[in-house]
């Protein structure tokens, strides 16, 4: 490890040690330490989806509220793979140590997050304190929509034919109007997003930065192509530490750039901030 990065990852142990509170805000790139793709461009994706290589279909095109109107079985044989991947997935050791940082502060921890897979939730933070920008794939809704009524996807049980990409049982219905159900999930050219959820979530973030004055902010595998998360990490005030391998610059702004995968760089980072803490 050169002298610099040593140098800013004993920083980034002081800015935590200092902090009351921890803000993680989480892109695709803090599940690819668990074993998850995060879809870079069509070639990642169809490497994951061969069956949707075949056809020449894009992300974009399938996580699409068009896709579920046009093949229904097609679309949930995509999302009802994904959400038994998220299922099956054991969060990586780094959401322990960013638990270890938040135990030791007053105000504990929040996170934003655009990812839609339910880790931060599975590895033990509070849902009160997790705030999904782009919705839950173990959250439903009505695809028409009938209503705007958001309910749990723990009664799905989705069978998969990989090879083909299909959905082979039955689809999710709406309680209500028996329609088919989609995931609630902010998806490309959708208009019928029901973001109540999120919304609640976003305004219970907000409410508790009211209450934060020294703050650290956690940034792990956010992109450049939706900076949202980048964006939001970069406005809220706190000590900003951006760990990522591809795009760890914090351009016009004050922080600190580490350029690692987010497990490796939380190793590093615990590693020193146990040392300050005796």
């Amino acid at each position: 490890m050169d002298t610099d990065l040593a140098a800013t990852l004993k920083r980034c142990a002081a800015a935590i040690a200092d902090a009351e509170a921890l803000l993680v805000t989480a892109g695709a790139g803090m599940g690819v330490d668990s074993g998850l793709p995060d879809f870079r461009g069509n070639e990642g994706f169809w490497k994951a989806y061969p069956a949707l290589a075949r056809s020449g279909t894009s992300f974009t095109e399938i996580a699409s509220p068009a896709a579920f109107r046009a093949d229904a079985a097609r679309a949930w044989g995509f999302y009802g793979h994904r959400l038994q991947l998220y299922r099956d997935t054991v969060p990586h050791d780094g959401f322990r140590l960013l638990h270890a940082f938040a135990d030791d502060m007053p105000r504990g921890a929040f996170v934003l997050t655009s990812n839609v897979d339910g880790q931060f939730q599975k590895a033990g933070f509070e849902p009160a304190r997790v705030a999904e920008i782009h919705g839950s794939i173990h959250h439903l809704q009505c695809l028409q929509p009938c209503r705007d009524t958001i309910w749990e996807a723990a009664g799905f049980t989705p069978l998969v034919d990989e090879s083909a990409c299909r959905l082979h049982s039955e689809p999710p219905r709406c309680p209500h109007c028996g329609g088919i159900a989609r995931p609630n999930i902010l998806m490309f050219d959708d208009w019928d997003w029901i973001d109540t959820r999120s919304a609640a979530q976003r305004e219970a973030l907000a409410a508790w930065l009211e209450r934060v004055k020294h703050l650290v902010v956690i940034e792990i595998g956010a992109g450049v192509d939706i900076p949202t998360i980048r964006r939001f990490s970069e406005r809220t005030g706190g000590n900003l530490v951006r760990i990522n391998p591809r795009a760890p610059d914090i351009p016009g702004h004050k922080g600190l750039s580490v350029p690692l995968g987010g497990l490796a760089a939380l190793r590093e980072i615990h590693r020193h901030w146990k040392l300050l803490r005796g």
